[in-house]
């Protein structure tokens, strides 16, 4: 099986299973662009807890669901976004103001698009969650 974008992957695994109203699933291959994503989606509470699971080959993620996520995509291409830019961006992805997150991935790391607006970032965008 060839997977081209293992974060597109992730995400879909994690809106299937929600719709199913499943209570975990298992997202793999596990990568550190995917962890840091989870945890900015774990910190805006739309998913419990997620752990690594090392199974020698390219790790796993148990990833514990809520039932708080409605859409979770990856946003292709990855549209490099400027501070200024971030409000377009939110009217285009997100259903309402001040419901969901943009993800992106900023020169200090990967963050939702309030901690940006916090810290006057840009980036490149890489998903939305709500």
């Amino acid at each position: 099986m060839v997977m081209n974008d293992t974060l597109a992957n992730a995400l879909a695994m994690i809106a299937n299973n929600e719709t199913r109203r499943n209570k975990e699933c298992i997202i793999y291959p596990a990568s550190k662009l995917i962890g840091n994503v989870l945890r900015v989606i774990q910190i805006h509470g739309y998913i419990g807890e997620f752990e690594l699971i090392d199974d020698g080959r390219g790790g796993k993620f148990k990833v514990q669901l809520l039932g708080n996520i409605n859409a979770c995509k990856a946003i292709k291409p990855r549209y490099s976004v400027k501070f200024k830019e971030l409000d377009e961006y939110k009217r285009m992805f997100l259903p309402s103001r001040n419901i969901g997150i943009l993800i992106l991935s900023t020169p200090l790391g990967v963050m939702s698009h309030r901690e940006a607006e916090a810290k006057h970032l840009g980036g490149k965008l890489l998903a939305y969650v709500y």
